[in-house]
C-alpha cells in the first residue's frame, strides 16, 4: 500500500465529505465558466443585431472575455496562493455574478464589452483558485485522480451543453444568456461560503510582485489581442504591433522575475515535474478542439444553412465525457498513470480530427458522429489527467500558479486555434467555399498530432522522474 493510499484510508469521514463538497462547488464554478462562454458563442448574432454591434466588432463579446481570462490567469493563481484560495475564489465569483448581470442589462455595446472583459478577468482569478482548492483538498493519489477526472468532465461538459442551452435561451431572449449564470453563480457562492474551509494563515510574507504582475498581464493581453487580430487579417498593423509589444514585455517580465525577491511566477516552477510539457500539450489540445468546433459550426450554419439550435444539438454527444470520466478515467489512471491516459486521449482526438479530412459538401450529423464520439473520449481521458499531471511534483504552496499556467495554456490554445482556422478560411477573400473548409480542418489535425508528441515527451519525463525517486 502506497503512502498516498494510507493517507486516503486514514482520512476521517467528515474531512472526506467536506473534500467532496468542495469538489461540487469548484466543478460548478468551472461548469459556470464553460457554459457562460459557450452560450455566448451561439448568442452573438442575436446580440449584435439587437444592441448595434457591427459584423466586424461583434466578436469582441467573446474576445474581450478571452483576452482578460488568459491575461489574468497566472496573476490570479499567484494571488490565490498568497491571499488565500477561499477568499480569492469567493470574491472573484461574486464579481463574476455582478458583471454577468450587468451584461444582461446592457443597452450600449461598450457596456457589454466592458462587462465581458471584467467577467473574463474574474474567471482568471476564480479558475486557478478553484483548481488549487481541489488539489489541496484531496491527497495525491487515487482520490485526487478521481476528483480531477470529474472536474475535467464537468468543465468540458459545460462548454458542450452551453452551446445547446445558449441556443434555447437565445430563442427567448439573448439577455437570459447573461442572467442564467447569475442564478447558478449565486447558488455556488452560497454553497462555497458554507463548505470551503477558512484559509489558513499565510506561510510566507512579502508584498506582491507589482512589476511582474503588470508586465505579465499586459504581455498576455497583448499577445492574445494580436493573435485574435491577425486571425481576422494577417496583415493587421495593430495585431503585428501587439505581438511585438508582447515579446518585449515577456523579455522584461523574465528580467524582473530573475531579480525580484518574491516573484509573481518563480521561473523554476516551469521546470518542476511535468508542468511545462503538459501545459504545452494542453495548449495544442484546446487549440485543436476550438479550431474544429469553429470550422464545423461555420460549415453547418453558413454553408449548410442549419439553425444555431440544430448546430448546438449536433455537439451534444460530446457531453458523453461527463459519464465516461467519472466512471472510467480514474480507474485507467490508477492502472496506467496520468500521462499515459492523457496520451491515449490525445491519440483519440488526433484520430477524430483526421477522420474529418474525408470531408465533403454533403456532410451532416451522421458523418460527423464518429469524430464527435472520439472527441468525447478525448475530453474524458485528457482533461482530468492533464491537470493532475501538471500538479505532480509542484509544491502545494504553488498549486494556484501551476493551475494558472495550465489554464493560460488552454486560453492561448483556444485563441490560437480559432485564429489559425480563420486565417485559412479568410484565404478565400469572400464567402468560404468547400475547399476552404477542407483546408481549415487540417489545422486541428496538425495541432492534435503535435499534442500527442508532447504527451509522449511527458511520459518519458515522468519515467525519468520516477526512476530518480527510486534511486
Amino acid at each position: 500500500m502506497t503512502s498516498s493510499t494510507v493517507a486516503e484510508a486514514a482520512a476521517p469521514d467528515p474531512t472526506r465529505r467536506r473534500a467532496w463538497a468542495v469538489l461540487v462547488v469548484v466543478c460548478g464554478a468551472l461548469f459556470l465558466e464553460g457554459i457562460d462562454i459557450a452560450m455566448l458563442n451561439v448568442a452573438v448574432p442575436a446580440i449584435a443585431a439587437d444592441i448595434g454591434l457591427t459584423t466586424g466588432t461583434a466578436h469582441w463579446v467573446i474576445s474581450a472575455y478571452v483576452l482578460a481570462y488568459g491575461g489574468f490567469m497566472i496573476f490570479g493563481g499567484r494571488t490565490a496562493d498568497l491571499l488565500g484560495r477561499r477568499r480569492v475564489f469567493l470574491i472573484a465569483l461574486a464579481v463574476f455574478i455582478l458583471f454577468s448581470g450587468l451584461g444582461g442589462l446592457a443597452q450600449d455595446p461598450w457596456v457589454l464589452v466592458v462587462s465581458r472583459f471584467v467577467t473574463g478577468a474574474t474567471a482568471g482569478f476564480m479558475t486557478p483558485a478553484g483548481f488549487s482548492l481541489l488539489t489541496t483538498s484531496f491527497p495525491e493519489g487515487s482520490l485526487r485522480n478521481r476528483a480531477l477526472a470529474i472536474y475535467g468532465a464537468i468543465g468540458a461538459g459545460g462548454f458542450t451543453l452551453g452551446v445547446v442551452v445558449g441556443g434555447m435561451l437565445t430563442n427567448v431572449s439573448w439577455r437570459l444568456v447573461f442572467f442564467a449564470p447569475v442564478v447558478l453563480g449565486t447558488l455556488l457562492w452560497l454553497a462555497g461560503r458554507a463548505v470551503i474551509r477558512p484559509d489558513a494563515p499565510a506561510r510566507r510574507r512579502g508584498g506582491f510582485d507589482v512589476g511582474g504582475a503588470i508586465t505579465l498581464t499586459l504581455a498576455m493581453v497583448s499577445l492574445i489581442y494580436g493573435i485574435v487580430a491577425l486571425g481576422e487579417d494577417l496583415g493587421d498593423a495593430f495585431g503585428i504591433a501587439a505581438v511585438a509589444a508582447a515579446a518585449v514585455l515577456l523579455v522584461g517580465f523574465v528580467a524582473i522575475e530573475r531579480r525580484v525577491r518574491d516573484p509573481l511566477l518563480r521561473l523554476g516552477v516551469l521546470g518542476e515535474g511535468l508542468l511545462l510539457r503538459v501545459s504545452l500539450a494542453g495548449l495544442l489540445f484546446m487549440g485543436a478542439f476550438f479550431a474544429f468546433q469553429y470550422v464545423v459550426t461555420l460549415y453547418l450554419q453558413d454553408f449548410r444553412g442549419w439553425t444555431p439550435l440544430a448546430t448546438g444539438l449536433t455537439f451534444v454527444v460530446m457531453g458523453a465525457d461527463m459519464l465516461l470520466a467519472p466512471l472510467l478515467t480514474h480507474r485507467l489512471v490508477e492502472r496506467f498513470g496520468n500521462t499515459r491516459v492523457m496520451v491515449a486521449g490525445l491519440v483519440a482526438g488526433a484520430l477524430a480530427f483526421a477522420l474529418t479530412l474525408r470531408f465533403d459538401g454533403m456532410w451532416g450529423y451522421w458523418e460527423l458522429l464518429p469524430s464527435l464520439v472520439l472527441i468525447a473520449v478525448m475530453f474524458a481521458l485528457v482533461y482530468g489527467p492533464l491537470t493532475a499531471a501538471a500538479a505532480e511534483g509542484v509544491d502545494e504552496a504553488e498549486h494556484g500558479v501551476a493551475g494558472g499556467v495550465v489554464y493560460t495554456g488552454f486560453q492561448f490554445g483556444a485563441a490560437l486555434g480559432i485564429s489559425l482556422a480563420t486565417i485559412v478560411l479568410a484565404g478565400s477573400h469572400g464567402a468560404a467555399g468547400l475547399d476552404d473548409y477542407g483546408r481549415a480542418l487540417i489545422v486541428p489535425v496538425v495541432a492534435a498530432v503535435l499534442a500527442v508528441l508532447l504527451g509522449v515527451a511527458a511520459v518519458r519525463k515522468h519515467r525519468s522522474l520516477a526512476a530518480a525517486d527510486v534511486l
